[in-house]
C-alpha cells in the first residue's frame, strides 16, 4: 500500500518530469555553416510526432519505429532514459529518420538521417527562449493541441480545416498535472487519445477524459461514461487495458474500498458491463 508521503513525492516527480520535459524540444543541427533548427513534439512512447523547422510553414509527421525505456539506473538513483527511433513521413513515404535519447533532465543524443543522399546530422538541444506554450501531438493527420499545467482548452485542427474546441475537465486538486495518453482504446486499430486528472477528492485515482479516432469520419469522438447500475464506479477512472482480451478496466475507491468494473465495447462504441470486483480483498 502507498502511504500519503510516497503518494507526495510520486506526484512531484511526475510534476518535475512534465515540466522539464514540456515540449517541444527545439534541436538544431550541428557542424554546419548554415545550421537548421527544429521543434520536435511527441507524445505517450513516441507516437503522435512531428517536427515543425523553423522558417518553414507545415508539419512533418513522424511514425514512430522503435521505443525503448532504460530502467537500469535506478538501482543507484539515475533517470530512466527513453530512446526513440522515427520514420520522417511525406507523402506516405519515409523521407529520413531521427533519433531522440533523453531523460528527466535533458537530451542527450539526437540526430537526423537524410534518405535521399545517406547524409547524417546530430542535433542539439537548445534553451527555449520564450515562454512554453501548447504541447501538442499530430495523430491521424490531425493537430491536436492542449496544455498540461495551465488551462483546459482542447483544439483538434483537422486536415480538411475544421478546427474543433472543447473544455477539458479544470484541474482542482493541489499541484494539479493534466497526463496525456495515446493507445487504442477500443481496439479498432486506430490510436485515440485520453486526457487524465486527479480526482477532485482525495486525489488518489486518475479521472480521464477519451476520445476514440472515427475512421470513417476521419474525427474525434468523446467516450461517453459508462452508466450500468452494476457498476461500482459509473466514471471513466485508472483506465488499464486488455488487447487481447479488448475489455477496458475502470477502478474507484469508495470509502474504504477499491473498486473495478470490467467493460467491452459495443459496435456503437458503448461501453457494455461486464462484471465489477472487490480490488480490496
Amino acid at each position: 500500500m502507498i502511504n500519503k508521503c510516497s503518494t507526495i513525492l510520486i506526484c512531484l516527480v511526475i510534476f518535475a518530469f512534465c515540466k522539464s520535459n514540456a515540449q517541444p524540444y527545439i534541436l538544431q543541427s550541428v557542424g554546419l555553416a548554415k545550421p537548421f533548427q527544429l521543434n520536435l513534439y511527441f507524445g505517450d512512447q513516441g507516437k503522435g510526432a512531428f517536427v515543425r523547422y523553423v522558417g518553414q510553414t507545415g508539419n512533418i509527421a513522424l511514425r514512430i519505429k522503435s521505443y525503448k525505456r532504460d530502467t537500469s539506473g535506478r538501482s543507484d538513483g539515475q533517470p530512466d532514459d527513453e530512446t526513440f527511433i522515427w520514420e520522417e513521413m511525406i507523402d506516405g513515404k519515409v523521407n529520413g529518420t531521427y533519433t531522440l535519447m533523453h531523460n528527466i533532465n535533458a537530451v542527450e543524443k539526437a540526430s537526423y538521417w537524410r534518405k535521399k543522399d545517406v547524409k547524417k546530422f546530430n542535433l542539439l538541444q537548445l534553451e527555449s527562449k520564450v515562454e512554453v506554450g501548447n504541447d501538442q501531438y499530430l495523430l491521424h493527420g490531425a493537430l491536436i493541441s492542449f496544455n498540461h499545467f495551465d488551462h483546459h482548452k482542447l483544439s483538434i485542427q483537422y486536415a480538411d480545416g475544421k478546427l474543433f474546441n472543447t473544455l477539458l475537465p479544470s484541474l482542482d486538486s493541489p499541484n494539479p498535472v493534466r497526463r496525456s495518453y495515446i493507445a487504442d482504446y477500443n481496439f479498432d486499430g486506430y490510436d485515440d487519445i485520453a486526457f487524465s486528472i486527479p480526482d477532485a477528492g482525495m486525489g488518489v485515482y486518475q479521472e480521464f477524459s477519451i476520445f476514440l479516432y472515427n475512421q470513417n469520419s476521419k474525427r474525434f469522438e468523446k467516450l461517453l461514461e459508462p452508466d450500468n447500475s452494476n457498476a461500482k464506479c459509473n466514471c471513466l477512472c485508472d483506465v488499464t487495458l486488455d488487447p487481447k482480451k479488448k475489455l477496458l478496466f475502470t477502478a474507484c475507491r469508495g470509502g474504504a474500498r477499491w473498486w473495478q468494473d470490467v467493460y467491452r465495447f459495443a459496435p456503437n462504441n458503448k461501453l457494455v458491463w461486464v462484471r465489477s470486483k472487490d480490488l480490496s480483498k
